[in-house]
């Protein structure tokens, strides 16, 4: 006797009206009943040459627009399902159509809220939107209808489409274009009609706020073994770079090549090339984000098997999608998780699972699309003991292939390096990179003992807005200046005093602060995540187990630092610092407050006891907002810290105005990087904090000059209030004084109006002579 048939029931997860997910799932039909906020897909393909949108009819049996002509493709989001994987889903079910996921774009999220069928179905829907952006339109045989939900399909028009909708033409599925899904004709309008011209002109002002120069340094010292190691040591930094690209987003690495292999095509390909290089993705770091490429000028991919075949048509060509909007996990997490799915998931984990999911040094991805990507979709290949979609991955399997081409690079460099604790360190950091554990190479790294200063490795976690565990690979390569660091010792034998006095409540001081050794380097080659705004120096390891044992470690890059005083500090204080006091703005005070910053990241709250006794980090309980609030706690402690070595007589008096007036100038330097960037935030924080205090003084004449009755105090109150939320772990007070502080007021509205109108570099863009004479 034949089984009998049992429908399947579609359950939906159930949202609040704001969009979150509440953590219950209703059947479809109820949902629909009943009003509940829920999510779908809309996928929508458009055709470059024609500039059409393909259009499906919906199929007559549909309990909602039968017989309408309606979007490319869309569906619900099942519950416990994830977006993309349901937009590669209804695309294959209902079109027939196989596609990865760099085909698709997120454009934006839709509200929609009406009521049909006399009130009996009730659509509360976010729909996630998304653009498929192909060269030619896919022809009709190609198609493979699913005829439950799809009568025909035809292309149109995006213009023509836009004028049925706004006329409320009866053959069409309404949306209103005059409101929010007006932005898909929008977004097309200006991707495909802007003039060239015009594009040029934007790309030239802003590869202007970046002054070329080139940063050399004497290699005399090394012998011929160690400058033959320096060229294994430039490749493999180069390497770097390839992990830093797919670190940014999944579809990044073509786009690159893309780019480069039509630079010479035009004018405007070769601006659009120089500026991406500076930028390492399509968006730039000086405007917020802001995306500078589109879709439109990405990387064709072509797809045979995308649809069944078609005689004399060879296939889906396609553009390597990215977002308009930069994804705040980059390419660390699924595009489409959030932070409450990372949560549940991360609840539910052992605490050793835990940690991996929350490490520097692991991807998380689904096991959805994975399946996906390899043409096994099918829920039975989760892996074993696993009931969710999302899994942590260590960056040594993860970026495999790279990194063995750099621990063979370190090895060989290694074998033949002159200094014992450089080659301790390349035979180390190479293994690191193929163990996943990075603590004996960071260790290595802080004793480091050599004529040439290596860092390589994952290090930073700024890329990571989403929570800001995740760390990006870089490279720097240089030749130490033996006599500046030799005058540096001062700071770091007088980091525990500065622990022991830092205006906080002594419960929250450690006692066991460990002095960060400190490298005075000229750079010689960066690679990896050095994008945009250069730093000018840097405080290592950020692993809190390391930070706790032995402190940290810290490289200040001199011939950068030198270059950017006089590239850009020196016309900001011409432009925006008062006469009389322009004369205090030096780079003695500028580079001295450098290295203080550096070293006051070493001392502070780090592990933390919280309120209910459990043990953690600033990191762990601030997430997203530790690297703005810590770069603000390393600038202003590190003006306390100045103030407290002068007063202790350790330091010239001399610093003891024009540090103040230095850092003022600094500050627009700093909050010309963007306030979406760690150091714009933390430094807009700090000048709109002392503005207010009257610290900082805004006169008539649009300058800006120091009130040095009030400074100390504003400076100490504000380090006071930052070091005691760290101590707590207190997101919800890091978020308040982030909100409150870090804006664009008028005043600095003012002084940055001021530097662009007389073309002040923002920053320098640096070219590396001896590098490229080494490869050669």
């Amino acid at each position: 006797m034949a089984e009998p048939y049992i429908e399947q029931v579609e359950y939906l997860d159930v949202l609040t009206k704001t969009g979150k997910k509440t953590g219950v799932s209703k059947p479809r039909g109820d949902v629909h009943r009943d009003g509940d906020y829920h999510k779908a897909v809309h996928v929508w393909i458009f055709a470059e040459s024609t500039q059409e949108l393909l259009l499906q009819k919906r199929a007559d049996c549909k309990d909602s627009w039968p017989g309408l002509w309606d979007i490319s493709s869309a569906g619900h989001i099942s519950a416990g399902d994830s977006s993309l994987i349901t937009a590669q889903r209804e695309l294959q079910e209902e079109l027939g159509v196989i596609l990865p996921k760099d085909a698709f774009e997120l454009i934006f999220v839709f509200l929609e809220e009406c009521v049909t069928n006399n009130g009996k179905f009730i659509n509360n829907e976010y729909s996630d939107v998304y653009l498929v952006t192909t060269l030619e339109p896919i022809p009709r045989e190609a198609f493979t209808l699913q005829d439950t939900e799809v009568s025909d399909v035809k292309y149109i028009s995006f213009g023509e489409y836009r004028s049925h909708l706004a006329e409320a033409d009866p053959k069409y599925v309404p949306y209103d274009v005059n409101k929010q899904y007006g932005l898909l004709f929008d977004i097309i309008t200006k991707r495909y009609r802007e003039n060239n011209e015009a594009r040029s002109l934007v790309l030239q002002k802003q590869l202007r706020r970046y002054a070329p120069v080139s940063l050399t340094a004497e290699l005399t010292g090394l012998g011929d073994a160690d400058k033959e190691a320096l060229i294994l040591l430039v490749r493999a930094a180069m390497i770097m770079d390839e992990i830093f690209y797919l670190q940014v987003w999944h579809s990044n690495p073509v786009l690159r090549e893309w780019l480069k292999e039509h630079a010479n095509v035009s004018q405007l390909d070769n601006l659009k090339w120089m500026y991406y290089v500076i930028n390492k993705s399509p968006w730039s770091c000086l405007d917020e984000n802001e995306a500078f490429l589109t879709t439109a000028d990405s990387a064709v991919k072509l797809l045979p098997e995308a649809t069944k075949p078609i005689t004399g048509w060879k296939g889906v060509q396609y553009r390597a999608a990215f977002p308009m909007l930069k994804p705040s996990g980059a390419n660390f997490y699924p595009p489409d998780m959030d932070k409450m799915e990372f949560k549940l998931w991360t609840t539910g984990l052992s605490l050793d699972k835990q940690k991996d999911a929350t490490s520097f040094f692991t991807v998380i991805k689904r096991h959805s699309q994975v399946n996906w990507d390899n043409h096994i979709f099918d829920s039975t290949h989760l892996s074993e003991g696993s009931t969710h979609d999302l899994y942590s991955i260590p960056y040594s399997q993860e970026y495999h292939p790279f990194l063995t081409r750099v621990s063979d690079l370190l090895h060989k460099a290694g074998d033949l390096v002159s200094s014992p604790s450089l080659k301790r360190l390349l035979h180390s950091k190479a293994d690191a990179f193929l163990s996943n554990d990075y603590y004996d190479s960071d260790i290595a790294w802080m004793e480091l003992d050599s004529k040439l200063d290596v860092t390589i490795g994952p290090y930073e976690t700024y890329e990571d807005s989403l929570f800001g565990y995740k760390a990006t690979f870089e490279a720097f390569i240089g030749v130490r200046d033996e006599k500046a660091t030799a005058q540096l010792k001062l700071f770091s034998d007088n980091l525990q005093v500065l622990e022991q006095n830092l205006p906080m409540d002594d419960t929250y001081k450690s006692k066991d602060i460990i002095a960060a050794p400190i490298r005075v380097v000229q750079l010689l080659f960066n690679a990896g995540d050095v994008k945009g705004p250069q730093t000018i120096a840097f405080n290592l390891p950020n692993d809190e187990r390391i930070v706790k044992d032995r402190g940290t470690a810290m490289v200040i890059l001199k011939n950068v630092s030198e270059a950017k005083f006089k590239q850009i500090l020196n016309p900001i204080a011409d432009a925006c610092i008062a006469k009389e006091q322009h004369e205090l703005v030096d780079f003695e005070s500028f580079f001295t407050h450098t290295i203080c910053h550096e070293c006051c990241h070493g001392i502070g709250p780090h592990t933390i006891t919280l309120p209910d006794g459990r043990k953690s980090t600033v990191r762990l309980e601030l997430q997203d907002l530790h690297s703005a609030l810590e770069e603000a706690k390393a600038d202003i402690v590190g003006l306390w810290a100045l103030n407290f070595l002068i007063k202790k007589h350790l330091l010239p008096t001399s610093l003891e105005k024009s540090m103040y007036v230095s850092f003022l100038a600094g500050c627009f330097r700093s909050v010309r990087f963007g306030l979406e960037e760690a150091h714009g935030k933390g430094q807009a924080l700090q000048f709109n904090w002392l503005l207010e205090k009257e610290a900082f003084v805004f006169h008539p004449n649009e300058t800006f000059s120091v009130n040095f009755d009030k400074v100390e105090e504003a400076v100490e109150s504000l380090s006071r209030t930052i070091l005691t939320i760290q101590a707590k772990g207190d997101k919800e007070g890091a978020s308040l004084l982030l909100q409150k502080y870090c804006t664009m007021t008028k005043p600095l509205k003012v002084a940055l109006q001021k530097l662009e109108s007389i073309h002040v570099p923002v920053d320098i863009a640096p070219i590396f002579p001896v590098a490229k004479t080494l490869l050669e």
